[in-house]
């Protein structure tokens, strides 16, 4: 076997550890781990599901009978999980905006993050149900709901969204690590920001972005390749990006946008209004329009008037 010379290796990247850490002002961590761990939360995230959809997305060999002893067990099991990665998120914004941590306090707090998340876990589920028959109904390819639960790629992303979105208030950290898990498994990148109403269905969805400051009404659909982004970024004084301000799009209810399309800023598309496939739009449109490449700059003619 090979003998290898890697103590100046173990040197220089203690060095350049210690002097990023050093760049960013991080005050030294003892003990344990900084950071929420990705592993855990896609096994929290998966748990969640089964919780969710027992009978679909829970163990195999459940029965119905045994639902409640199932969700009950999980449920202790995945929320204890998670309030701890919840005081990891905690413990890291601390040090990070130089605040004292108490320890104590912070798992206080967690606790009632995570007490608030499971509150609302029903909600979530009458919610998921929406967007469920949202997709059936609205794709002919659909032969059931229970397909369309298990294999769509559009109903794992909203899923993991209306799960991501509950948390990003309290623990932005936390919720964007389970979108961009979303976004590794389906390509759909939905930032946990993005609030959207009931009945949304992505269908295909390869490609598609929604911004972390839209607001998307209800029963809403869109196809693959849609972008829902800021059209340029505001800078402060010293040159450097705003950050937390209102820079994506309004969807209204019942619009359908269809493949390729962009739009970008903050505009509103009224309600049941379709945007064709492969437009650019960076202006608001009235209710119930229809833009079509070929008559993109006369619908924006006509609201100038």
């Amino acid at each position: 076997m090979a003998h290898w010379q890697v103590q100046q290796v173990i040197d220089g990247l203690q060095q350049a550890r210690h002097d990023w850490r050093d760049s960013q002002h991080r005050a030294k961590a003892f003990g344990g781990r900084e950071l929420p761990s990705k592993n855990a939360l896609k096994v929290i995230v998966n748990e969640l599901c089964g919780i969710l959809f027992p009978m679909r997305l829970g163990p195999t060999d459940l029965r119905q009978e045994s639902e409640d002893f199932y969700i009950a067990y999980a449920l202790d099991k995945v929320l204890n999980a998670l309030k701890h990665q919840v005081v990891l998120a905690l413990s890291y914004d601390h040090r990070r905006l130089q605040k004292t941590t108490d320890l104590a306090q912070l798992q206080t707090l967690a606790h009632q993050i995570v007490q608030d998340f499971a509150d609302q876990l029903p909600s979530i589920r009458r919610l998921l149900d929406t967007d469920v028959i949202a997709a059936y109904e609205g794709d002919p390819a659909a032969r059931s709901v229970d397909e369309v639960l298990i294999t769509y790629p559009g109903m794992l992303a909203i899923t993991y969204h209306r799960l991501a979105h509950l948390l990003y208030a309290d623990v932005p950290l936390l919720s964007r690590m389970i979108s961009e898990q979303a976004h590794s498994a389906t390509g759909i990148d939905i930032h946990p920001g993005a609030t959207i109403g009931q009945g949304f269905f992505i269908d295909h969805g390869t490609g598609v972005v929604i911004g972390e400051t839209c607001i998307i009404g209800k029963n809403v659909r869109i196809y693959q390749a849609v972008t829902l982004g800021a059209k340029r970024f505001e800078v402060d004084e010293a040159g450097s990006l705003k950050k937390d301000y209102a820079r994506h799009p309004i969807v209204e209810d019942d619009v359908v946008i269809y493949a390729g399309a962009t739009i970008l800023g903050r505009v509103t598309i009224g309600q049941g209004s379709s945007i064709g496939g492969n437009v650019w739009l960076t202006h608001s449109i009235a209710p119930y329009s229809q833009v079509l490449q070929q008559n993109c700059d006369q619908v924006k003619s006509q609201q100038q008037i």
